[in-house]
């Protein structure tokens, strides 16, 4: 990725030192990005070996143009890593809280004590004014009960006060979604809370970037609401793809009609195998319980579909490869082309892609995988698929070959090429990615979910 224009360095520094607790996904980033920025950073981790990567520079997972910016801080001594509550207390005047919240197990709740464990670890240390800025994706209510904790146990008392900032980051664009975020939302308390993080993120307000001042609740709402909104369009064309298969339409062709209407717009109604990953399915879900706690189920019932029809975009795939190998995978070789739940990340967390692979495994078939970025996090979880180094290798004496994750190189394969190491010329394109058309005049059966 390009790197962002050396503007958005601040030339004149606030006197705040940032830290970052939890060294994940955003809060790697997050702590990186900062520190491009100016900022002296400082970032927690409890786990002792993800702190010693990081400190020598090693990003413990794949994002585009992140590793650059994590050396590039350490080198200059602005991006410091450590295990140390004590050392993070005493460093930083603006605390971001960056850990997950996952699913609970057989349950759509969230899991929010790791966020508990971290102000209870924080808190008790806060001898002197500071903030304490929450970017985890919550429950709503959550803000409310922490800061009502943060007060109670921290020494500074009032003085410590807590911000709620969601996150809106894209896995494969987190460099450039926090440079360049599309909006802050700050949930505040205090006038002094609001100036401080206007600081903090003055060089985006200053490149434009809009700012949302409003409470707690509606501040976490933000991000579930809008997680929600993504889910359900994502589902709707998929919702429309079930239709187009039993009617014989083409669903790509009504996308992009629909893409023109100027109140629905083109953006993610992309149809295909569905969303994954480690926000969304788990996001929507702990929506939907949280609404149940708050006695308003009803006003979510329609996620429960959007999470069914994601679901069922899996099986469907499962029964197109099926049909294309004469109705069962018992002597079949399958080529899996993807891993991870999406390019350009090697998060292979609820990754449809993987799913299909295990179903289709379970179902007789001989499953080889390939991905660019995801293989070793695939192996350690699957080690019961076989894995290919290649396109090509994976494919090889494939019955029926499955693009399921949209990486461009497999957007840009040559359909001879392929079909020249295959047993059988079988496409199935789980993400419409490819041009029906070049690949059947290659020779290839092509099917994708909702065209004919």
């Amino acid at each position: 990725m390009r790197r962002q224009p050396p503007s958005l360095r601040k030339e004149h520094l606030v006197p705040y030192r940032l830290t970052v607790l939890g060294t994940g996904y955003l809060g790697t980033t997050h702590a990186a990005c900062m520190a491009d920025m100016g900022f002296e950073v400082l970032g927690l981790d409890v786990d002792e070996e993800r702190v010693a990567r990081l400190s020598a520079g090693e990003l413990p997972f794949h994002e585009p143009g992140l590793e650059e910016l994590l050396q590039e801080g350490i080198h200059s001594g602005r991006l410091r890593f450590t295990t140390s509550y004590e050392e993070v207390a005493e460093f930083g005047d603006v605390h971001f809280v960056c850990v997950g919240t996952p699913q609970k197990p057989g349950e759509n709740a969230a899991d929010v004590s790791y966020l508990d464990a971290c102000i209870d670890s924080l808190a008790p240390l806060l001898t002197r004014r500071a903030l304490v800025v929450g970017k985890s994706t919550v429950p709503v209510g959550t803000a409310e009960r922490l800061s009502e904790k943060l007060v109670r146990l921290a020494p500074a008392g009032q003085d410590a006060e807590l911000v709620w900032n969601p996150e809106f980051l894209r896995e494969g664009f987190a460099v450039q979604d926090t440079m360049r975020p599309d909006r802050i939302v700050l949930g505040v308390r205090s006038e002094f809370a609001e100036k401080i993080m206007r600081e903090v993120y003055e060089v985006m307000i200053d490149n434009g970037c809009p700012v949302v001042v409003t409470d707690y609740p509606t501040s976490e709402l933000v991000k579930s609401a809008a997680n929600a909104f993504l889910a359900t369009k994502i589902s709707f064309i998929n919702a429309m793809a079930e239709v187009c298969e039993a009617s014989h339409a083409d669903v790509k062709q009504l996308s992009l009609a629909l893409s023109f209407d100027e109140r629905i717009g083109g953006r993610f109604l992309n149809p295909g195998l569905g969303f994954g990953g480690g926000c969304l399915p788990k996001d929507i879900r702990a929506f939907m319980a949280r609404a149940d706690e708050l006695g308003v189920d009803q006003a979510l019932s329609f996620l429960q579909e959007v999470d069914a029809i994601n679901m069922r975009r899996r099986a469907r795939m499962v029964d197109l490869a099926r049909e294309m190998v004469g109705g069962s995978f018992e002597g079949c070789t399958v080529a899996v082309l993807g891993a991870a739940f999406k390019p350009l990340s090697d998060d292979i967390r609820d990754s449809p892609a993987l799913d299909v692979a295990v179903t289709i495994r379970q179902q007789g078939g001989a499953v080889t995988v390939y991905d660019p970025k995801a293989l070793e996090n695939a192996r350690k979880a699957h080690p019961e698929l076989s894995f290919g180094t290649s396109a090509l290798h994976a494919a090889r004496d494939a019955h029926v070959v499955l693009l399921l994750t949209e990486w461009q190189e497999f957007c840009d394969l040559d359909p001879e090429e392929l079909g020249a190491v295959v047993s059988t010329r079988n496409m199935v394109d789980g993400r419409n990615a490819l041009d029906a058309e070049t690949w059947r005049a290659a020779g290839w059966q092509y099917r994708a979910l909702g065209r004919p």
